[in-house]
């Protein structure tokens, strides 16, 4: 009798909440912003869950050092790779463990050019290909949704830099947005200098909530 009657005012077991969120934001920050996702990197989250309605949407914020050391060369170059390394390695890796979860990769700045980068079909000319990753496998596009990029690097800055220039692949460019504000020289391909006011505009432009909208769109 006891037994039947532990057996009838025992709880219910629960399912098991599922580990694998509906959406992933792969968020760079931009040059000098502490580790996470950075000011427009977060507004861009937070309209992207905004604009989710029930679905569930994680972060994953790239583990680079966004260095401002712009006087060093070397350094300055290793930390971008480091940041394309860490963001094809993360995205890689939930395809493989959660391949239902839809991911949309984004950054801002220094961090435009870390997912612009991350998107390439080719390793970019005069890189060594040993000091780089490979480029991620064709079918990993399938699980991005979309490309999110705010105030990316001229070709002529980042020639001027000594980069390479960034070619969006070509299974990633039909669903990128990639923004850059009136005025603002980082992207317009003004010669390099100080940024403008403008390359910190993209939250009160607009700019984030309409990337948000596209990429929502696109999940």
């Amino acid at each position: 009798m006891a037994g039947t009657l532990a057996l009838i005012t025992a709880p219910a077991p629960t399912a098991a909440a599922d580990p694998c969120p509906d959406t992933e934001v792969i968020f760079a920050r931009g040059t000098g912003e502490p580790p996470g996702v950075g000011g427009i990197g977060q507004a861009f989250v937070d309209a992207v869950r905004a604009k989710s309605g029930t679905k569930s949407v994680s972060v994953y914020p790239v583990n680079y050092q966004a260095s401002a050391d712009f006087g060093d060369g070397i350094q300055f170059a290793m930390t971008v790779i480091d940041g394309i390394r860490d963001a094809t390695n993360h995205i890689q890796a939930v395809a493989a463990t959660c391949p239902a979860t839809k991911m949309v990769l984004g950054g801002f700045s220094q961090g435009a050019a870390v997912a612009a980068f991350t998107t390439a079909a080719d390793i970019p000319p005069g890189v060594p290909a040993a000091f780089v990753p490979p480029p991620m496998p064709p079918e990993i596009a399938d699980h991005v949704a979309a490309v999110a990029l705010f105030g990316k690097p001229s070709n002529r800055f980042l020639g001027d830099a000594g980069a390479p220039q960034i070619t969006i692949g070509p299974l990633y460019a039909p669903k990128t947005i990639d923004q850059c504000a009136s005025g603002d020289t980082i992207c317009n391909g003004a010669p390099p200098g100080q940024p403008t006011a403008a390359h910190n505009s993209y939250i009160a432009n607009g700019m984030v909530a309409q990337a948000a909208q596209f990429a929502v769109g696109r999940l």
